[in-house]
């Protein structure tokens, strides 16, 4: 993965895995919220027991914590990104020569998928674009 990351990703990087013990490959800095996406053996170890860990981060960063399972599947890091919406489909089909995911979903948790304003598809489309370069995202 290339990913460029900044100063400030890193330096939150750099603290939660110390923290932590988990391995981060990925970190997004929000207005309110820190986003680390974590090897799948590490997401126990990154949430902590009984979630100290996240708390302790929150308290440390003032921003909610958000921990996303990595996957070198989209299909399954797409229903780790969802989570714990319920995935009912998944399709990585090419249009274009651009890569793009259509994921079924009840109805009832659209408008939690999207987000206020669109802001948590954006935040999907990101995370799938950096690390399985997949364009765009398409809601059914």
């Amino acid at each position: 993965m290339g990913l460029k990351l900044g100063t400030e990703e890193i330096k939150c990087i750099g603290l939660f895995e110390s923290m932590t013990g988990a391995k981060v490959v990925d970190c997004i800095l929000e207005d309110d919220k820190l986003i680390f996406v974590v090897i799948g053996r590490d997401v126990g170890l990154a949430i902590g027991k009984k979630g100290m860990n996240i708390k302790k981060m929150s308290e440390m960063s003032g921003k909610k914590i958000e921990v996303i399972e990595y996957s070198d599947a989209p299909e399954q890091f797409i229903k780790n990104i969802l989570r714990p919406v319920k995935v009912k489909s998944v399709l990585i089909s090419e249009r274009n020569n651009k890569k793009i995911a259509t994921i079924g979903i009840a109805k009832e948790d659209k408008g939690l998928v999207i987000g206020k304003s669109g802001k948590n598809i954006k935040r999907i489309r990101s995370l799938l674009n950096r690390h399985h370069d997949i364009t765009d995202v398409l809601i059914m």
